[in-house]
Parts: structure tokens; C-alpha cells; sequence
């Protein structure tokens, strides 16, 4: 029977519940267990899709195709359990989900209520999610006292009473300041969050302390005292080097040892060798190169948060120190605005939606094509290799995408109205559609030139690789692009849609319509980006 730890978070938000919840889970994986994680965000949009990447940082995309809370990335790049649509929901989804039964008559005319109906999907939600593993690690978002997590914190105390201690545990996460003109480790906000928790019936079985410095001995047994915790749970979570020596971190303060005890788990001792090699190579770099990426939301970098993390995953393949000099594509639009890019080994282009930057984007994208900079770009990264190239090579003035200029003479992107989804299933769409969920997503096949630049770095013919985007490649102006240079390294499963190009005369030149961010861990990288960066540090070392 899978057994469920429930994390909290305390006092503040953003302590890295996500990265506390993957680093357990990545213990227990290493102990031989089957081990998945769910995260339950309590704000109302059903999905994170049309949130601004401003407050909420990136759409993590799974495979199949699900919009979800960027941590799913911090999961699936710490565990090698694929999340699906049922590792994600939010406040939103279950109240919708609720609604059309009650639409539908399924509740017989009985008034809906926060206690049982909303609790009771809460709950429905969380168990599907954690169907056939041995551990499901399940992250509550936000804080505890918001009002908006109180429906989840109550299914979970349902869930413990209904579960029983042997199958359920509670793990807080809190804060523990310390004042460095008092020279004291503070406490009290640790007592008051647990006493948040206890006032509406949840004890936590395991206390993680956030802080910027260990935590003294005295402190956890005041914290013990106050909390009702024992002392040998509440464990110290300073910061970190790395975020990927955290597992290492938390096996040895005994915390798998503690979870494994009190779930009555029967495992071997964890094998962490593939963390600490992974630690090895973040700190210990033989080399190191900067890589230019112009993109547009630049004021929060989460954002971006798995291509940077993709980056430094293809640092530690290659013992590089990767150096990321963030540019707002807008800057470059000013005068003298490619300076800010002339230094770099290499230059990216991310994605990104609306028209805010292009022009910044284009000129990076030509900066590197005419000065054999290796490139890449990623979903709105490659639409700007092709525009640039259709404008700047086969001199088509005013080419551009339908997405920012409907009127385009040369419509060399457009929106694609109709195509087949991750399941096979024929989808449709126009101008007018919801931006929720309307987009081509998920994990598709991309098929391989024998010939391409594409098919050497991936070394093989048919790859599997995640989208989210609505505009594509206009297949009227391929044969020109390629008849002028641009190849086309990869397409769709059907042959109908561009998925790659490439410059084949270039030093290094690849653009993907699809996301590999999505796909890239630090046990074990990812081609693309391992290729990227290694064509960086060739091109920094033959300067």
C-alpha cells in the first residue's frame, strides 16, 4: 500500500519546499523504492498556463502534455519517475471538477460544500496520484495560515485519521532566522507556524529548519521542546553549494532513516555514488565558458529555471563552469546593444510569447550567423532564426510571424489550426480559441535527417521531445529557406511539421521548435545541450 508524506512550508514562502520534497524523494529512489511527487497549489487558475512568467516563473510541461508548477522540474530532474497530469493540480481545477458534477445533477441536489465535496476530490486527487508506488511525497503549496491551502491542509488531516500513522507522515518546512547583531539563532518563528499547523489538528512528525547557517544543538532541542517534535527529527537544512547535494545533505542528518522508521518501510541503505558524482563535476570544473542568452523576462529568472538548469547539467558533462549573462532582448534593440553580446562563447534564444523584444532576438540570431558564433534556439529561439533569415538572407522584407503581425506580407510562421496531439488525437484551433490549454503540448516524435547536424548529436533517428507553443514553420517557405542554406534537421512524426533547422556551413547552428530543457537531469544531461556547450568551450578556446 503506498504510504503519502504530506510537506508544509512555514513563516515565509520560497524556502524550497520543492527542492526539500525532490531531495527525499531522490533518497528513497536510491533506497530501491518507487517514489512519486505531487504538488498542490492552492491559488484558483486551473492551470499555470496563462499565468505571466513574471509571478510564477516557467510552465513546466510533462509528457503527456500536462501545463504544470515548475517544481514537477525540480522532480523529474531528482527522480527518474516520469510526472504526469495527475502529479499537478491547483484550487482551480478541483472547484471546476466539482462544479460539473454539481452541473451534471451528480450530487442529487444536496448543497456543495468546502467539507465534504471539495475535501473529498482533494483527497480523490491525491490518492489517484499516488496509485502503485511504494511513496508518494506530497508538496502543499503556499504557506500554512493562507487562506487559500486551508481546504488542502484539511483533506490532509482527513487523509492521516483515515490512513492511519503507519501510512501517513507530516514534514514541515521552516524558518530559522538568524540575527547577526543579536549573534542569535532565532526559534520563534519555527513555534508559531507549528502552532499554526496544530490549531487545526496537524502535528508534523518531522521538522526541516531552513537556514543560512547550521543550526546548534540547543536550538533543535528548544525547537523539540516547543514543537512536540522529537529532537532527532528536527533536522538542518542550511543552504547549499549546490542544490544537488541536498539528498547527501539530508541522508546524513537521518532523515530517509527517520521516514523509513516511522512508514515501517523495509529498503537497503541508499546509493547516493550518482549525486556525489554529480556534485563532483558542479564544483570542481576544469574549464569555463559565457554563453549570451537574450530572451525577455529577465526581471525573474525561475522563468527560465530548466534551461538554466539544462546548462549547468551540460557544465558538469563537460567540466565547464557554465556562466549565463542574462540580457533583456530589448536592451540589444538599443544603439550599440550587440556589445552586449560580442564577448560571449555562445548565444541562446529562448522561448517566449508576444511580440515584446523580437527585434532584439533577430539581431542576436544574425549576430551569430554572421560571426560563426555557436547557437542555439528554443521554440520562439528557432521562429527567430527563420524570420531572421527569410528578412536577411532571402531578402524578404516585412517576414515575420502571424502572431505578431497578421498583416505580414511573407507569413513564414503561422498558427497551426489542426494537428495530432501526444495521444493521437486529431485538436483544432483558431484566433479565437482559449489561450488555456490550446497549445501543441507534450511529449511528440521528431524524426531525424540522416545527414544532419541534428542526428549526429542525438545519435539516433526518431527522438522524443516536449512542446508548448501554437505558431509553426510555414510550410510554403521551406523549400526556399533550404534552397538558400537554412536545412531542416528534423520534422514532425507525419513529415508535415519543421522541428529543427540548421546551418550546415556554421561552426555551430541548431534550433529546436520543441522544449529540451524538459528532458535534461543532472545524472544524465542531455545531447543538445551537451553538444551547445561543449561547441562553446572549442570556440573559447580557439579564440
Amino acid at each position: 500500500m503506498t504510504r503519502y508524506i504530506f510537506v508544509t512550508g512555514g513563516v515565509v514562502s520560497s524556502l524550497g519546499k520543492g527542492i526539500a520534497s525532490a531531495s527525499l524523494a531522490a533518497i528513497l529512489e536510491a533506497r530501491g523504492l518507487k517514489v512519486t511527487i505531487l504538488k498542490l497549489d492552492p491559488y484558483i487558475n486551473v492551470d499555470p498556463g496563462t499565468m505571466s512568467p513574471f509571478q510564477h516563473g516557467e510552465v513546466y510541461v510533462t509528457e503527456d502534455g500536462a501545463e504544470t508548477d515548475l517544481d514537477l522540474g525540480h522532480y523529474e530532474r531528482f527522480i527518474r519517475t516520469r510526472m504526469s497530469k495527475r502529479n499537478n493540480f491547483t484550487t482551480g481545477r478541483v472547484y471546476e471538477t466539482v462544479l460539473r458534477k454539481e452541473r451534471r445533477g451528480d450530487y442529487l441536489g444536496g448543497t456543495v460544500q468546502v467539507i465534504p465535496h471539495i475535501t473529498d476530490e482533494i483527497k480523490r486527487r491525491v490518492i489517484e496520484g499516488g496509485r502503485d508506488m511504494d511513496v508518494a511525497i506530497v508538496e502543499i503549496g503556499g504557506t500554512v495560515g493562507d487562506i487559500e491551502s486551508q481546504p488542502f491542509l484539511e483533506a490532509v488531516r482527513q487523509l492521516r485519521v483515515e490512513m492511519g500513522s503507519n501510512r501517513t507522515l507530516l514534514m514541515h518546512l521552516s524558518y530559522v532566522p538568524y540575527i547577526a547583531t543579536a549573534g542569535e539563532t532565532k526559534t520563534k518563528p519555527t513555534q508559531h507556524s507549528v502552532k499554526e499547523l496544530r490549531s487545526i489538528g496537524l502535528q508534523p512528525d518531522i521538522l526541516l529548519c531552513r537556514s543560512e547557517r547550521a543550526i546548534d544543538d540547543d536550538s533543535r532541542r528548544k525547537i523539540a521542546l516547543f514543537t512536540n517534535v522529537e529532537e532527532r527529527a528536527v533536522v538542518p537544512l542550511p543552504d547549499a553549494k549546490t542544490i544537488y547535494s541536498v539528498p547527501r545533505m539530508l541522508h546524513e542528518y537521518g532523515l530517509d532513516d527517520i521516514v523509513v522508521e516511522k512508514l515501517q518501510l523495509e529498503c537497503p541503505a541508499p546509493d547516493l555514488s550518482e549525486w556525489d558524482a554529480v556534485v563532483d563535476g558542479k564544483l570542481n570544473p576544469q574549464h569555463e565558458i559565457k554563453i549570451a542568452m537574450v530572451g525577455k523576462y529577465m526581471e525573474l529568472l525561475d522563468a527560465y529555471k530548466s534551461l538554466i538548469e539544462s546548462l549547468v547539467h551540460a557544465g558538469i558533462k563537460n567540466r565547464t563552469r557554465v556562466n549565463i549573462d542574462f540580457i533583456n532582448a530589448e536592451d540589444v534593440e538599443a544603439e550599440n546593444g550587440l556589445d552586449l553580446i560580442k564577448g560571449a562563447d555562445a548565444i541562446l534564444v529562448p522561448g517566449g510569447f508576444g511580440e515584446r523584444g523580437l527585434e532584439g532576438k533577430l539581431e542576436s540570431v544574425r549576430y551569430a550567423r554572421e560571426n560563426n558564433i555557436p547557437f542555439l534556439g528554443i521554440c520562439l529561439g528557432l521562429q527567430s532564426v527563420v524570420i531572421e533569415y527569410a528578412r536577411n538572407v532571402l531578402g524578404l522584407e516585412g517576414a515575420n510571424s502571424t502572431e505578431f503581425n497578421v498583416k505580414t506580407p511573407h507569413p513564414v510562421i503561422g498558427l497551426i489550426t489542426e494537428w495530432i496531439d501526444s495521444e493521437g488525437k486529431v485538436e483544432t484551433r483558431d484566433e479565437k480559441s482559449d489561450l488555456g490549454g490550446t497549445m501543441r503540448l507534450g511529449g511528440q516524435e521528431c524524426r531525424l535527417e540522416k545527414d544532419s547536424k541534428a542526428r549526429e548529436i542525438y545519435g539516433k533517428d526518431v527522438i522524443v521531445e516536449r512542446h508548448r507553443h501554437r505558431y509553426e514553420v510555414n510550410n510554403n517557405y521551406v523549400d526556399r529557406l533550404q534552397q538558400a542554406g537554412l536545412k531542416i534537421g528534423g520534422w514532425s512524426a507525419d513529415d508535415t511539421l519543421v522541428e529543427m533547422v540548421e546551418l550546415p556551413e556554421h561552426e555551430w547552428f541548431v534550433a529546436c521548435q520543441f522544449h529540451p530543457e524538459f528532458t535534461s537531469t543532472p545524472r544524465d544531461g542531455h545531447p543538445l545541450f551537451e553538444s551547445f556547450v561543449a561547441a562553446a568551450l572549442k570556440h573559447r578556446q580557439a579564440k
